[in-house]
């Protein structure tokens, strides 16, 4: 589902264009354990963010967005933040993280950082949830 229009090179950077045109982690992620998904109802684009993650620690990350280039890119970069780290640091990043690492956004596409953060923030408190519930049934 990693799918975009055709980005407007004259507003990214060299960063956000190559994370769109060569996207890190895209796909699905069959034995996921943690699933995020958000979709921006004013523009259309849509983040499914997926993560395995083993004794606290996200071993895995992979995402299907549709959207526009720097939905895209953002989406690429999250992954690349977020594979080694540990749930706790992963729950410190913003959207502003996301923006940073590709190098900045254009204003009028700040929000698709947002979709990134967002995704994030659902898997893991459906990772806690299930981790919850199954805690509560040993």
């Amino acid at each position: 589902m990693t799918a975009a229009s055709t980005p407007d090179d004259g507003s990214y950077n060299a960063t956000v264009l190559d994370h769109f045109r060569n996207p890190r982690n895209a796909g699905e992620l069959p034995d996921a354990n943690a699933v995020g998904e958000v979709r921006n109802p004013v523009c259309g684009d849509h983040m499914r963010l997926m993560l395995r993650i083993e004794r606290a620690v996200i071993t895995e990350a992979r995402f299907l967005t549709k959207g526009c280039g720097a939905a895209i890119a953002t989406s690429s970069v999250a992954t690349d933040l977020l594979r080694g780290s540990s749930v706790a640091e992963a729950r410190k990043l913003r959207r502003d993280d996301f923006v940073e690492a590709v190098g900045g956004l254009p204003a009028s596409k700040m929000h698709c950082s947002v979709l990134a953060a967002g995704a994030l923030t659902k898997a893991l408190r459906a990772y806690e949830s299930q981790d919850q519930q199954d805690q509560a049934e040993d």
